[in-house]
């Protein structure tokens, strides 16, 4: 499909766009990007970016062939919406000398959904006598689910007992599920699946982890910070959505570093990590879309 698009995009856009819109969004990097490029003098153009562009494509010549066209793309945007300060600031570096107007509008999240969601009844249920990891991803490369695995597998061989959850879906679970499998760890990392209500195994988890090898925002962070859970991250983009979080471990982003993270939270044994609940307030950010979409 997305080679698909890019050689007929033109033909795409017209069949499936019929109609003159105040405003196309085009709300994910990638082929929708490219899709939505058609010129329209009806309409405005916005594109959203959520991740750090100079690592969702990968490397080698691909992903420079990559780059090169969609340099062209964006130009075709009257604006360009980040969803933090870091994915914007690592798009001008690819990107140095675009003129379209280009800002940071962060995600808007349904504060008390999440917290309503989060009382309903969880399916699986957590081990009780050790620490619970619960992350929400999807399993895909950029998640870093396989370097997780080896470091769950290091600690369990030191003698410290723990308990993965991941809530998520993907192309690599059928390879995941292998790694799990040849690691013998199929009772303590489990591979969830995709579920229409993650809060409850955010609620009840003694940490939301998002290891990841790169991130945009995160938006599952805020929810974890509503839900008041204890974070633990690695450097990425995502540290800026817990900059003024108290309760939150950045470790920096590799195997070792991970395992010796983990391993002295595991070693301090479970404690009383509820903190606050964030008292999230979109109203700025409403402001913000109001005044691009006017």
């Amino acid at each position: 499909m997305p080679l698909k698009v890019l050689l007929c995009q033109k033909r795409i856009y017209q069949k499936k766009i019929k109609e003159d819109y105040d405003a196309e969004i085009a709300f994910l990097e990638g082929p929708i990007t490219r899709l939505f490029s058609i010129p329209n003098k009806h309409t405005k153009k916005i594109a959203w970016i959520h991740n750090d562009i100079s690592l969702v494509f990968g490397k080698g010549i691909k992903a420079k062939i990559k780059e090169k066209l969609d340099k062209k793309i964006y130009k075709k945007y009257e604006n360009l919406i980040f969803v933090s300060k870091d994915n914007w600031e690592k798009f001008k570096q690819v990107y140095p000398n675009l003129s379209n107007k280009q800002m940071v509008i962060y995600n808007y999240i349904n504060k008390e959904k999440v917290i309503e969601k989060a009382e309903e009844k969880q399916n699986e249920k957590f081990c009780e006598n050790t620490i619970n990891f619960v992350t929400v991803a999807r399993l895909v490369e950029q998640k870093g689910i396989e370097r997780l695995i080896k470091v769950h597998k290091k600690l369990l061989n030191q003698n410290l007992p723990h308990h993965f959850y991941v809530v998520g879906d993907g192309p690599l679970k059928s390879k995941l599920e292998e790694q799990i499998k040849k690691e013998k760890v199929q009772d303590s990392f489990l591979l969830l699946g995709k579920k229409e209500n993650p809060y409850p195994y955010i609620k009840n988890a003694d940490y939301f982890v998002l290891l990841s090898h790169f991130e945009g925002y995160g938006m599952v962070l805020e929810e974890a910070k509503i839900l008041g859970k204890p974070i633990i991250i690695t450097n990425t983009a995502a540290r800026e959505a817990v900059e003024k979080y108290e309760n939150t471990t950045i470790l920096e982003n590799n195997q070792n570093a991970i395992h010796e993270g983990l391993k002295e939270i595991i070693e301090k044994g479970k404690e009383n990590q509820t903190q606050k609940k964030e008292d999230y307030d979109n109203t700025k950010i409403i402001e913000e879309v109001k005044n691009l979409l006017g």
